[in-house]
């Protein structure tokens, strides 16, 4: 059995998966963290912040800059965040190499592909049509589209339930625990890139399988079919 008759759609994360966005994140944090008379982080501390939505991200900036924290002091800089990143949600983020072929080949298998990020809705959606990419996607969730996010399986179930495809249909790419642990809990497949953003490293977090570039998907999507059938 080919991946083109096992499943019907291939669920995405964003940030780390399909595209590199550090970067341009880690600008964000650093301008909201100097309004906050704080020192900056370097990028290879944002890629550990990243994954839980951009709250979360300031939250352990503050915290690795300076004191802990309080909520309120959170929610200050918050729309600090949100309206740079905004502005340069696409300054030098870019797909990461393959995944515009992939999902090329994806699409003219037959397959629908969707988006299932903690990231915000309005941003993850502004920064695919920065990069001319939004038309790949028939669904993208954000972090703020349902009452639940990932690793909540609501949040994978919600994004299937918006293209009409059953979860033993699906299959999930990411680069994160909360990426595996939302496609376990929603009795799905996954696979893990080896490049994105976690604390954990992705071999061992017990995916379904590895990959190192996107030139490996449709083989790992190939083998999983079989796997599966």
């Amino acid at each position: 059995m080919s991946f083109a008759e096992r499943f019907d759609v291939v669920l995405f994360d964003l940030d780390g998966t399909l595209i590199e966005t550090a970067p341009d994140l880690c600008g964000a944090l650093n301008h909201t963290l100097a309004q906050a008379g704080r020192s900056g982080v370097v990028l290879d501390q944002v890629r550990h912040m990243i994954g839980d939505g951009a709250r979360v991200m300031l939250r352990l900036g503050l915290e690795a800059t300076g004191e802990y924290p309080t909520d309120d002091e959170v929610e200050q800089w918050f729309g600090v965040l949100l309206d740079y990143y905004w502005h340069h949600v696409a300054d030098d983020s870019f797909a990461f190499d393959g995944v515009l072929a992939s999902l090329d080949a994806l699409r003219s298998a037959g397959l629908q592909l969707a988006v299932c990020t903690n990231k915000p809705v309005a941003l993850s959606n502004r920064l695919f049509d920065k990069l001319a990419m939004a038309d790949y996607f028939a669904a993208v969730l954000g972090g703020d589209s349902l009452a639940v996010r990932k690793p909540d399986a609501g949040h994978i179930l919600g994004t299937l339930d918006a293209i009409g495809v059953a979860p033993d249909r699906a299959v999930m790419i990411g680069d994160s625990a909360n990426d595996l642990n939302a496609a376990r809990n929603a009795g799905i497949p996954v696979v893990l890139v080896t490049f994105g953003y976690t604390t954990v490293p992705v071999g061992e977090l017990g995916a379904d399988a590895l990959i190192d570039h996107f030139d490996q998907l449709l083989p790992a999507l190939e083998m999983l079919a079989h796997k599966l059938a």
